[in-house]
């Protein structure tokens, strides 16, 4: 199969966020180095794919925005670099699964053949298995703030969610194009958690309460369910709902912008959801 089309390449972004964007990518890709260091035995080449599927190609948009709700929380973006960590090891853990022959049974991510065509079905499963364990390793590092933090993880990646999307996706068969609440149930339990988890743990990082918490949580949702918005529009799906797609991300990239209006550092993710709302 081919590589889908990039959805909002940040280097499409407007000059000051595509720069942004480039040192988080830039930070998270040094933090993923130090988690996942292969050692001398590694059997099956298991540490191996696990890297190859979260240090190659990819727009680091989960971990950066950790780093921009962490500091728009009032926190500094080094204290959320365990946490930026362990969600793009988890994005990654998805990616790899979603990728099998029993899943989506795609051959290229990114320009590049998946993981199960390079190292074989099995230690796929397992690379994807061990990049999700690291996900927790991590989260689980930073001290104060960890059980809140492995919490969102498990919540927002489990079976009432992120799961559920993707059952929900497998399990349909579509012979009618789907409502728009239908579509958004779906793209809020995959896209929306996992960008809804990257603003509540970049809160966490910081150590906000938790109802600045809940409310970066809920842009994070916001942005994540417009994001996929644009994704269906550029692969062509849905064109039948394109005008209420379209619509309802002018809508939910306003909602974004409100909850972050008056944040002590909130430019960045203000900047985040105008861009998404550009490309509608």
């Amino acid at each position: 199969m081919s590589a889908p089309t990039a959805t909002l390449d940040p280097r499409s972004a407007p000059p000051e966020l595509a720069r942004w964007l480039a040192a988080a990518a830039a930070q998270v890709d040094h933090q993923l180095e130090r988690w996942l260091v292969v050692p001398a035995d590694d059997p099956g080449r298991l540490w191996e794919a696990m890297r190859y599927a979260a240090l190659g190609p990819g727009k680091r948009l989960r971990p950066a925005l950790v780093y921009a709700a962490c500091e728009a929380a009032g926190g500094a973006r080094a204290q959320a670099d365990a946490l930026a960590a362990a969600i793009e090891m988890l994005h990654a853990y998805t990616l790899v699964h979603d990728d099998l022959p029993a899943m989506d049974d795609d051959d290229l991510r990114r320009g590049r053949p998946t993981v199960h065509v390079v190292f074989g079905e099995a230690i796929a499963i397992l690379a994807g298995d061990g990049l999700l364990t690291q996900a927790f390793a991590a989260a689980g590092s930073i001290g104060a703030g960890a059980g809140a933090a492995v919490t969102v993880l498990a919540q927002r990646a489990g079976a009432g969610e992120l799961l559920a999307g993707q059952a929900i996706d497998l399990t349909t068969t579509r012979t009618t194009t789907p409502t728009l609440a239908e579509l958004e149930r779906l793209h809020a339990a995959k896209t929306g958690a996992l960008f809804a988890a990257a603003c509540q743990l970049g809160a966490i990082a910081a150590g906000a309460e938790p109802a600045r918490v809940a409310q970066l949580g809920r842009y994070g949702e916001c942005v994540g369910i417009a994001f996929q918005h644009a994704d269906d529009r550029d692969d062509g799906e849905f064109p039948e709902l394109a005008g209420a797609a379209r619509d309802r991300t002018h809508a939910l990239c306003a909602e974004a912008a409100q909850l972050v209006a008056g944040l002590p550092a909130s430019a960045t993710l203000a900047a985040f959801a105008a861009w998404i709302a550009a490309r509608a």
